[in-house]
């Protein structure tokens, strides 16, 4: 009987641990995901419908952000005033597993975003309209766009807002081969044709999600932000991010916005502030139009000009520069021109007070690319090296320079461009880079350039020499000593 006993119980064991099993089988009930789209009714502003688009759910509570509630499926709310809500949708499943979604929206008088439906927004046509610098204050004074003819294709763009939460992006068959992005691909630096197989990156990443698709969006009118969701959504420029740059697309980004209205048409202007208050400090930001009547859109540009101009060639016999003073004793056929960086002539040697006086080259600090520029003097000219074979510059670097706790270089480059002829002349220069220990530092050192080892003889266009000292893509400021700059 006690064996008996003791088979039964086990029996029973059994059973109940098969009858958990399947309960608990029973209870594995998929993960709920919220998720739900809004519109504004035309006939009444404060009236809004929502549609629940969440998946494997079956309860729901609604928060529409004025103090009321709901747990219908879909339902459609009248708000009491005018404002900016935050409506939470928690969507539940027969676990008892709940998930939320949060959107903000804006009701009641004009929606400078997405209007009465939708709302167009293209690059304004007029003026600049993208660029970079490093904050708001020096904005675009990097680089900057216009409607020149030199990316038509990026103009034809419409970013469409819908008041129901969705972004929509048309690229009109055509799209423009960012060199951070297709850099060393046949699509780099043109405007293509936007299909699928022209959309490989530097990588060889599909993104093709980049191209016309809808979306969703999120716009805090209070904070002044949008943040665009769903793979490949972008404004601006397709590589910038929340917080930072990708070449491939991004499920998700947040980017500053003001609206501006004027007489017949609004202006948006978004940004991206990247590394705010750091030497890296970099701000991009973006101004797009929407026409009452896009017939007042101005024509698009579709072929560049030709720019600037070929200046009249010159061939001396001598040029130097001592830096000692500005006196024709101490200077033959070039000058220093402004650019990002300053020189002072005639300082104190820091190695020497009894020696000759020297020129101070000063980096200002927030100023990117701070190379310091020469040109023919009185008048710019297309200088023929002809006459020479070596250019010389002392440079003296103090010793208690700090390469380590800023983001100064051990670097130099030395170089010559063509400014007058070529809009971005630091894409074609003719240049020599000294970095690391080839770099002295606490006393003055003789740099000699062998003009025989480039295309400096041979070409015809230069009118420009530059120096740089502590590196580029960067923000830090810095103070140097230069003297007798000299050809040979």
């Amino acid at each position: 009987m006690k064996h008996m006993k003791l088979v039964l119980s086990i029996a029973m064991i059994a059973m109940i641990g098969i009858f958990t099993a399947c309960e608990d089988d029973e209870k594995s009930a998929p993960e709920p995901f919220a998720n739900f789209q809004y519109e504004v009714s035309e006939d009444n502003p404060l009236e809004v419908s929502f549609t629940n688009a969440s998946e494997n759910a079956e309860s729901y509570a609604w928060d529409f952000g004025d103090g009321e509630t709901s747990t219908e499926e879909n339902p459609v709310h009248t708000y009491a005033e005018a404002g900016t809500y935050d409506v939470v949708l928690t969507a539940t499943n027969a676990d008892d597993v709940s998930t939320q979604a949060t959107k903000t929206i804006e009701i009641g008088g004009p929606n400078l975003l997405a209007g009465e439906d939708s709302k167009t927004w293209k690059l304004y046509r007029e003026n600049t309209s993208m660029g970079v610098g490093p904050n708001p204050d020096q904005a675009r004074s990097w680089w900057s766009l216009s409607n020149d003819g030199s990316r038509p294709c990026v103009y034809k763009h419409e970013f469409i807002f819908h008041t129901d939460g969705t972004f929509e992006f048309k690229d009109n068959g055509v799209f423009w081969g960012e060199e951070a992005v297709f850099e060393g691909t046949d699509v780099v630096a043109t405007c293509f044709e936007a299909s699928a197989a022209n959309m490989v990156n530097s990588e060889g990443d599909d993104v093709s999600a980049w191209l016309s698709g809808t979306h969703e969006y999120d716009y805090n009118k209070e904070s002044g932000e949008i943040t665009l969701n769903g793979e490949g959504a972008w404004m601006g420029l397709p590589q910038l991010g929340t917080d930072g740059e990708s070449i491939v697309p991004q499920e998700s980004k947040t980017f500053s916005v003001e609206i501006e209205e004027h007489d017949g048409y609004d202006l948006m202007t978004i940004s991206y502030y990247y590394n705010e208050g750091t030497a890296d400090n970099v701000y991009w930001d973006f101004t797009y139009v929407s026409y009452d009547s896009w017939d007042n859109e101005p024509d698009l540009v579709t072929e560049q000009e030709e720019f600037g101009e070929d200046l009249a060639d010159i061939t001396p016999d001598e040029i130097f520069l001592t830096f000692a003073s500005k006196d024709a004793a101490d200077m033959a056929t070039i000058d220093t021109v402004a650019s990002g960086s300053s020189v002072e002539f005639g300082v104190e040697n820091p190695a020497d007070a009894t020696a000759d006086s020297v020129g101070q080259f000063t980096r200002t600090a927030g100023t990117q690319f701070q190379e310091l520029q020469f040109r023919a003097a009185p008048d710019p000219k297309d200088i023929q090296f002809d006459n020479f074979t070596t250019a010389k510059i002392d440079v003296y670097i103090p010793a208690d320079t700090d390469f380590d706790g800023t983001d100064l270089q051990k670097h130099m480059v030395f170089g010559f461009a063509d400014m007058s002829e070529t809009e971005e002349w630091w894409n074609s220069p003719e240049q020599y880079i000294v970095e690391g220990a080839d770099l002295v530092v606490g006393e003055w050192t003789t740099y000699t350039f062998d003009l025989t080892a480039t295309e400096v003889l041979n070409r015809n266009s230069l009118d420009m020499l530059y120096l740089g000292l502590g590196g580029g893509g960067h923000t830090a400021g810095g103070t140097f000593y230069v003297r007798n700059l000299t050809f040979e």
